[in-house]
């Protein structure tokens, strides 16, 4: 008898298809989670806010970006790296979701089903990257009402918001890894404690070339003030004079710094996944 095997375009368009199907499940899964637990939205914006409260209205005007008294708009400098920063942060919080997607048994339950082994990786990250794009919209909007403006074109602006998502679409990965590697929430929580430093010695607050010779070298480096130093150049803000690569070429610095952060733990956050139990 003569079997004839399925054509190979037709299993592959049947293999994407419920390779979809399955982010899809896994996303909508995440969304009905956020809606259930508002609280957990509320928090994750809690401290950009908090920040910005006491760093525009309570030290701002005591700061000087130059280095020379001169009166720079200090809303102006600190609401995009404020936009950077809360983009960094964001990975603990993938962490604390996966550690505690794993804890409950959701991650056992679905690896034990025919889903795609990618499903909650790289569902994880299209949940979270939409997410994402919701805490800036809403930073925006309180950083419009403080009086924080583009000054911009249309296209540099869209531009300046596409590199923040994209920081932190990279930084999801190590959050996804982060997430899987610790052994509880708890731990999980415990991860501020690499983020904040990596988010504040950085040229969120003020340039690196105010601070210490040795700590600006790592600020001017960090991946965060790469993307805040090309987010102000494209919204036309004031911005850092420094003499470092990532600062005279900011925007080429922030689009590489997430692919090299993506080459890293991409494959890190999959193999751990797939070694889970091991």
């Amino acid at each position: 008898m003569t079997t004839i095997a399925p054509l190979p375009d037709e299993t592959l368009a049947g293999r994407v298809k419920w390779t979809l199907h399955d982010y899809r499940a896994i996303v909508g899964q995440e969304f009905t989670h956020l809606v259930r637990q508002p609280a957990n939205f509320a928090w994750g914006l809690g401290f950009p806010i908090v920040m910005v409260l006491l760093f525009v209205y309570v030290f701002g005007s005591a700061m000087d970006v130059t280095g020379e008294g001169a009166g720079v708009d200090y809303v102006a400098y600190a609401m995009p790296g404020m936009f950077a920063m809360t983009m960094a942060f964001g990975f603990t919080n993938t962490a604390w979701a996966v550690a505690e997607a794993k804890q409950k048994g959701f991650i056992d339950r679905v690896r034990s089903m025919p889903m795609a082994s990618s499903a909650v990786v790289v569902g994880r990250n299209i949940a979270d990257t939409m997410h994402a794009a919701v805490d800036l919209v809403v930073l925006v909007l309180i950083a419009l009402a403080i009086g924080w403006r583009s000054g911009g074109t249309f296209g540099e602006t869209l531009g300046a918001f596409a590199l923040l998502l994209w920081l932190r679409f990279a930084l999801i990965w190590v959050g996804v890894w982060m997430g899987l590697l610790v052994k509880s929430v708890e731990q999980a929580g415990n991860l501020f404690a690499v983020a904040f430093p990596f988010g504040m010695v950085s040229s969120v607050f003020t340039p690196p070339e105010l601070m210490p010779g040795w700590l600006g070298a790592i600020a001017a480096w960090n991946p965060v003030s790469a993307t805040a130093t090309a987010i102000r150049e494209l919204f036309g803000n004031p911005s850092s004079a420094g003499t470092s690569w990532p600062e005279q070429h900011a925007i080429a610095a922030a689009v590489i710094w997430p692919v090299i952060i993506t080459a890293i733990f991409l494959p890190l956050a999959v193999r751990k996944f797939k070694n889970l139990g091991r």
